[in-house]
């Protein structure tokens, strides 16, 4: 079993990992052991915002992945549940003036 989750950081901010046991790495983000993203400081304390089990690391760290390149609008859409902003939230032109 694995993780994929989100973090609000005290400063607003969001942060979006994977992992084996959740509440230690909760616990790792609050005490200035995580990632050097939550480390930094005004960005503790953190707050679960968002999880999803995993069967096998590789797809939580894919997933991880994955929302790593949302928007902030996405990633929302995604903790508050509505599933269905999802598509429309997508990043359509990359960059190419469309």
């Amino acid at each position: 079993m694995a993780f994929v989750y989100i973090l609000r950081c005290a400063d607003g901010s969001y942060y979006v990992g994977s992992t084996h046991r959740l509440d230690k790495r909760l616990w790792e983000h609050n005490v200035g052991l995580g990632s050097a993203y939550t480390r930094r400081p005004g960005r503790r304390p953190v707050e679960l915002a968002w999880s999803y089990e995993c069967a096998h690391i590789r797809e939580a760290f894919n997933f991880e992945k994955q929302i790593q390149g949302w928007s902030r609008a996405k990633r929302e859409a995604l903790i508050r549940g509505d599933y269905a902003a999802l598509p429309g939230l997508a990043r359509k032109n990359f960059g190419r003036g469309e």
